[in-house]
């Protein structure tokens, strides 16, 4: 079974092609600048081979046209036809309350994710609008929704609920739902897969670490709580998202800026963060950079990133009455040993002890913790994609039992 997995932004169209029989990614690539001056196709073939198509992309539906026309072609593909693919997956960033596992995307269910638009007004009409091309440009093709809020279902009340007047939840659906959960998902299995230990009887602390960052904690097999809330600004500080910040700010600036809460929402979203504080840029290694020259703001944002991260560590860790495994994923995570430093230091008091040397430079898959620590820290790559085309490669497969 061969699956093409999308995921489709406000300006861009990330793709991979998978070969089910071995869980390979036979082709992927992206396109970029969708809608703007300067829009490009990259293209990346098994073999490694990096093509870029540049040209007039203004739409979701040419984007689509674009890649389907390049896994098909004779010179760059890697498909005889278009009826080689059995299914699409697609990420869907918000399912609200009603799906707590990826389904097939019906006339229904697209119109309970349309539903979501209020509470995910950047990423949803994205995601329909790719599901949509691919229903004219393939008409009958099974799609499935794979939902970033889906795994955060099963956190009970008291850690989804806000201290708000509950007739407000109750009238718009505002309550703490997650985001990055096929991540979680993907990386707490995954890690229980490789230490050789029971998924349903673990505690685990899963950090996604990126431009975008949550921490979630997953209990028994279950996502317990996470950091992300009605929308993903809630939380750590991140590249360019404030994080937890006090509501009373948020009114103070917008009286003292004379904003309305349209730039307000710009400016806590795309201003703040890594960058509002360092003053650099929202990119990780170019922060570290600017500390390692001297500059205090960078040093300043670097602390404060840490420092946020491992403080949601310990109230989860007292949450969940204890903790077993440590994880460290997303591009930050994987890849920036000293940010995994900062976050782990002074943490030996709750079982927590890193092995610096060996996390010096670690880039892979496995165990940065001492042999003594009683917490396994481990970094996982994540793979959302492939955790969407398992997804789908199920429910088609149902679908054709049925």
């Amino acid at each position: 079974m061969k699956i093409l997995v999308l995921n489709c932004g406000s300006s861009s169209i990330k793709y991979q092609l998978f070969t089910m029989t071995d869980k390979s990614v036979i082709a992927k690539g992206g396109i970029e600048k969708l809608g703007m001056k300067g829009s490009f196709l990259k293209h990346v073939r098994q073999d490694g081979q990096v093509v870029v198509f540049e040209g007039e992309i203004m739409d979701h539906k040419t984007g689509i046209e674009y890649i389907l026309g390049v896994l098909t072609s004779e010179k760059y593909g890697c498909l005889k036809s278009l009826d080689e693919l059995e299914a699409i997956g697609h990420r869907v960033v918000h399912g609200g309350e009603r799906f707590n596992s990826s389904v097939l995307l019906t006339e229904d269910v697209l119109g309970e994710v349309t539903k979501c638009i209020d509470i995910a007004p950047l990423h949803n009409p994205p995601n329909l609008k790719g599901i949509s091309a691919m229903e004219e440009l393939i008409p009958g093709i099974p799609q499935v929704g794979v939902f970033d809020t889906a795994f955060h279902q099963t956190m009970e009340p008291k850690a989804y609920m806000y201290g708000i007047p509950y007739v407000l939840y109750k009238k718009y659906g505002i309550r703490r739902y997650g985001f990055h959960g096929t991540s979680h998902r993907y990386v707490t299995k995954r890690a229980c897969e490789l230490l050789g230990v029971d998924y349903q009887t673990q505690r685990i602390i899963s950090c996604h670490l990126g431009n975008g960052a949550s921490v979630a904690a997953v209990k028994n097999g279950k996502s317990f709580d996470t950091s992300m809330g009605f929308t993903p600004l809630e939380g750590l500080m991140m590249g360019t998202r404030c994080g937890d910040l006090d509501v009373g700010v948020v009114q103070y600036i917008m009286e003292k800026e004379e904003i309305g809460s349209r730039t307000a929402n710009i400016l806590f979203n795309k201003h703040a963060g890594i960058l509002g504080v360092s003053g650099v840029s929202s990119d990780m290694r170019e922060v570290e950079m600017a500390k390692a020259g001297g500059n205090d703001r960078a040093a300043l944002a670097l602390d404060i990133y840490n420092y946020r991260v491992k403080k949601y560590i310990g109230s989860y860790i007292a949450a969940m009455g204890g903790l077993d495994i440590l994880i460290m994923t997303g591009g930050i995570g994987e890849n920036a040993d000293t940010t995994r430093l900062g976050v782990c230091s002074d943490l030996d008091f709750l079982g927590i002890s890193l092995d610096k040397v060996k996390n010096k430079g670690f880039r892979s898959e496995g165990i940065i913790s001492t042999p003594d620590s009683k917490v396994k820290i481990m970094v996982v790559p994540t793979d959302e994609e492939l955790v969407i085309a398992l997804d789908t490669e199920e429910i088609v497969k149902a679908l054709k039992k049925s």
